[in-house]
């Protein structure tokens, strides 16, 4: 077993004595922990949880190398911003040396510190999970594609697996098509392989789960709902999760009438989010970006289908339209694509099991038997 150092933007909580993660991601982290020799943290520390969703830190840590977080906001945050990278620079070379695995969190300022410190350590064993869209067709910051050229460039980047989501064409052999994972196999054994029952023509549930940002298009789902609901369906929709967006859509339930339709729920726990994908017939993902979209995968498990975006490996995902409906991001197009699976029930079952298949083979022993394997 190694001496395994992540590096990565995500910060350790201290509170009092004790310190905490972004809840999924130390869920994440016990599996790595559990197959390290011991596990050393290189990473920002914050004081306060500043409204993350965490959870208390349940492996030992070895070792805790702080680092300063930086932004480039304004000219004298620039300076600043200037400093702190080289000081982090230096620290990343020296928490690198102590290291057996170097392990890091990518996309993210500090990612992209490491990913150029790593370059002169090329006999290190190393992997790069790479959280972010790996599209070479989208539009990023610059510094995630400078991120994604470095790790992917095998004369710079040696010894290193890349982990990213999805499969991609003409990719440089490090790169490792990679997943994540929610559920057990006790849980698919202890849960019914459903089959969705409940007439379209009775009432069509819809559901969102996420953070009612922007970036989510959270409004663009109550479009869709609104114009369904104009075109004489019943349908309805929950929303799950909270954000700067709740206002405007408050807003908008109220301007068209959609009180009965439409229901903010905030934020719930894992049981009831649960529970809402069971008694749903639809997920609807409308976002701008994402990775691996882990609501996605829930859904599908419960046998609750996809509506979402072409963004990151969505596609891969839906299997390009064969386990959910890929959204054009155009009202009537889109409208038209749910129109035609609501007349077509037999069309709608046949796509919610081959979804439901699918997502059960990404299990969480299945996840650790591969994160096993790239510690070895």
């Amino acid at each position: 077993m190694k001496k395994l150092l992540v590096i990565s933007s995500a910060p350790l909580i201290k509170i009092e004595n004790d310190y905490f993660a972004y809840s999924p991601y130390e869920k994440e982290m016990q599996i790595w922990a559990r197959h390290a020799k011991a596990i050393a943290f290189c990473c920002p520390i914050w004081d306060e949880s500043r409204g993350l969703l965490n959870t208390p830190i349940s492996f030992k840590i070895d070792t805790i190398i702080p680092l300063k977080e930086f932004d480039i906001k304004s000219i004298s945050s620039l300076f600043k911003s200037i400093y702190f990278s080289i000081l982090n620079c230096f620290i990343i070379f020296k928490a690198i040396k102590q290291a057996d695995h170097i392990h890091l969190r990518c996309p993210g300022n500090i990612g992209l510190l490491a990913a150029i410190v790593q370059i002169f350590y090329p006999k290190k064993i190393k992997t790069a999970k790479y959280a972010g869209n790996w599209d070479s067709k989208s539009k990023q910051p610059w510094s995630y594609r400078l991120q994604k050229w470095i790790l992917s460039n095998t004369f710079l980047t040696k010894n290193m697996q890349v982990l990213v989501y999805g499969k991609w064409e003409n990719q440089s052999k490090n790169i490792k098509p990679f997943f994540t994972a929610t559920y057990s196999k006790s849980e698919i054994q202890n849960s019914e392989f459903r089959i969705q029952k409940l007439a379209f023509k009775e009432e069509v549930k819809f559901l969102f789960v996420g953070t009612l940002s922007p970036g989510k298009q959270p409004l663009y789902v109550l479009e869709l709902i609104n114009q369904l609901v104009k075109k004489g369906y019943n349908a309805t929709v929950n929303f799950y999760g909270e954000g700067n967006q709740r206002t405007a859509l408050e807003e908008y339930i109220h301007t068209n009438n959609l009180e009965n339709r439409a229901v903010l729920k905030g934020n719930q726990t894992k049981d009831e989010v649960e529970k809402a994908y069971k008694n749903s017939h639809f997920l609807m993902l409308p976002s701008k970006s994402e990775g691996w979209p882990k609501v996605i995968a829930e859904a599908m498990f419960w046998n609750c289908l996809p509506i979402a975006t072409k963004i990151s490996c969505v596609p891969y995902m839906l299997d390009y339209g064969h386990r959910g409906i890929l959204l054009e991001e155009n009202l009537d197009k889109d409208v038209l694509q749910i129109q035609n699976i609501l007349k077509d029930e037999n069309k709608f079952q046949t796509m919610c099991q081959k979804a439901q298949v699918w997502s059960r083979e990404y299990t969480l022993e299945f996840f650790e038997a591969e994160i096993k394997k790239l510690l070895l």
